[in-house]
């Protein structure tokens, strides 16, 4: 029986657009690395791509669904007001709603990099589970960069690190 799909899942399949290709391991390490250190995830490393018009037509609906019924309570009291406190008041909520899309687009990114992580973890690492494991894999991973270990030995020398 298929899984039904949260509100949250259903919102990053509709503004994304994402590869079927799995994830390299060493592009998972630094996708990992960046995260950690709550950088931006190069989004082509981990195969998605926002869609910017979805990701405004969403936006625009949950602005929308709040502010119609919002005005629609507070319009007799605005109105009665001065008309400067309206515009002030205006000129707030506009320059809100369009700061608050670059927080919208930026949890969305935050939240599919952590969720192919997380996918891409469990295909490379089953046997690691992420929360416990993520941060000494990266440590590891820095190590294995100053040691300057090739990508095909990538693997191993992590594996073997983790068990020592």
């Amino acid at each position: 029986m298929p899984k039904e799909k949260t509100l949250k899942q259903k919102i990053l399949s509709y503004v994304f657009i994402t590869s079927k290709q799995p994830v390299l391991l060493k592009d998972l390490l630094v996708a990992n690395r960046q995260f950690n250190e709550r950088m931006d995830v190069d989004a082509s490393r981990l195969g998605f791509k926002l869609s910017l018009t979805k990701a405004y037509i969403l936006y625009t609906s949950i602005v929308l669904g709040i502010l119609v019924p919002l005005s629609f309570l507070t319009h007799k009291e605005l109105a009665k007001i001065d008309s400067h406190i309206s515009i002030i008041g205006a000129v707030v909520i506009t320059a809100a709603i369009f700061i608050g899309f670059n927080y919208f687009k930026d949890w969305l990114i935050a939240t599919i990099s952590k969720d192919v992580i997380k996918k891409s973890w469990s295909i490379h690492f089953p046997f690691f589970p992420y929360d416990e494991y993520s941060s000494k894999i990266e440590e590891i991973f820095e190590q294995s960069l100053k040691d300057e270990i090739t990508k095909k030995d990538l693997e191993r020398y992590i594996l073997d690190k983790l068990a020592d």
